[in-house]
This record gives structure tokens, C-alpha cells and sequence, in this order.
């Protein structure tokens, strides 16, 4: 089998009922803002859609938005798929509001798929995050993701657990999930660079 080539879709547009409609993307941690943070988790990506409002980024990327706007993640999934300009093996589905999510934890996700079908990072309960790697044949059409629930998408075809690491599978949903960013140390996941002690 020869080299597996992945796109990733970011979804940014959410309604964050829980956040009082705040915009996730701007959030911040250890000073970046989480689209950065989840750009940085793709980078080994052939190209990038994000799925949301337009803003500037520190890389080219394409931005897209699902019509009508709302209508849920899957609807979310299904236009960034269709606004990638090349066919790829997989595609690499990423909820901006997972801040834990690396390069590392991609790998696990794309190498996972295997012969199957997706491969969904799960929390410690076994709960699957917005967090995947899914073949695209596996997405509907825009069209028919209007309003149907992204567990359809997480239930079909034949599906691996990649259990997460660590606070990988945390994603930010309240103001006090907020709160935890601010208390995470800014060094968290980055390599200790500093010199040994003597």
C-alpha cells in the first residue's frame, strides 16, 4: 500500500450555546488562540479547510461555511469536504475546541484507520470526540447532512477507538472549561528545552 495522502476540515462555526455564542477560534491558551492551536495539530495535512467564519491565520488555508449556516457539525464536515480542492485517502476532522489534540495524536488517528473505516479519538468513558480520521466516501453530501447528528457519522462503516492521552479527548464546552485553559501551564506539551541541572 502506498503512501497515505489526508486532507483536514476544522470546525470553527459552531453556536457555543454553552459559551454564550462566544467564538472558540479566538479563544486562547498559553497565549495562542485555539485555531492556531488546531492548525498546528494538522500540519502534516496536504491542504486545510476550516469550517467558519474567515480570519487571518499563520498558514494558507481555505474557509467554507456550511449552508445553512447551524446546521450542525455533520453539515460542517460534509461542506469542508466538498470545498477541498484535491481526492484524498482520508480526511482528518478536527473540533477546534480541543485544544490537547497534536500532531502526535493525528498520527495515532491516521496510522489507526487501517483497512477500516475512521478512526475516532474516545475520552476516558468511551465517548467519541470530534476528533477523527474518516474515509471521505463515508460523509454524505452536503445536501443530505442538514440537520442530521454527527453520531451518524461516528456509528457508520467500520470504526476504530483510539483512546486518548492525557487531556486529548477534553474539549472546551463551558466558561469553566475555559477556566482550565487559564491554569494550564503555558510549557504543557512542549519540550523541556531547559538545561540539566548540575
Amino acid at each position: 500500500m502506498g503512501r497515505v495522502t489526508w486532507a483536514a476540515v476544522i470546525l470553527t462555526g459552531g453556536t457555543a450555546t454553552r459559551l454564550d455564542g462566544a467564538d472558540k477560534a479566538g479563544l486562547s491558551h498559553a497565549g495562542r488562540s485555539l485555531l492556531e492551536i488546531s492548525l498546528d495539530a494538522v500540519a502534516d495535512a496536504a491542504e486545510v479547510v476550516v469550517v467558519g467564519p474567515g480570519t487571518s491565520t499563520s498558514r494558507p488555508v481555505s474557509f467554507t461555511r456550511e449552508s445553512p449556516p447551524g446546521g450542525g457539525p455533520l453539515a460542517g464536515i460534509a461542506a469542508g469536504l466538498a470545498a477541498l480542492g484535491h481526492a484524498h485517502d482520508l480526511v482528518v476532522v478536527l473540533a477546534v475546541d480541543m485544544p490537547h489534540v497534536t500532531r502526535a495524536t493525528v498520527s495515532r488517528l491516521v496510522s489507526a484507520v487501517g483497512d477500516g473505516d475512521a478512526a475516532w479519538l474516545v475520552d476516558a468513558s468511551g465517548r467519541r470526540q470530534l476528533a477523527a480520521a474518516v474515509r471521505p466516501a463515508l460523509v454524505p453530501a452536503p445536501g443530505d447532512a442538514d440537520g442530521v447528528p454527527v453520531r451518524a457519522l461516528m456509528r457508520a462503516g467500520r470504526s476504530i477507538d483510539v483512546p486518548g492521552l492525557g487531556d486529548e479527548a477534553t474539549d472546551i464546552d463551558t466558561w469553566p472549561d475555559v477556566a482550565t485553559l487559564d491554569r494550564t501551564p503555558e510549557h504543557e506539551g512542549r519540550p523541556d528545552t531547559s538545561p540539566p541541572r548540575t
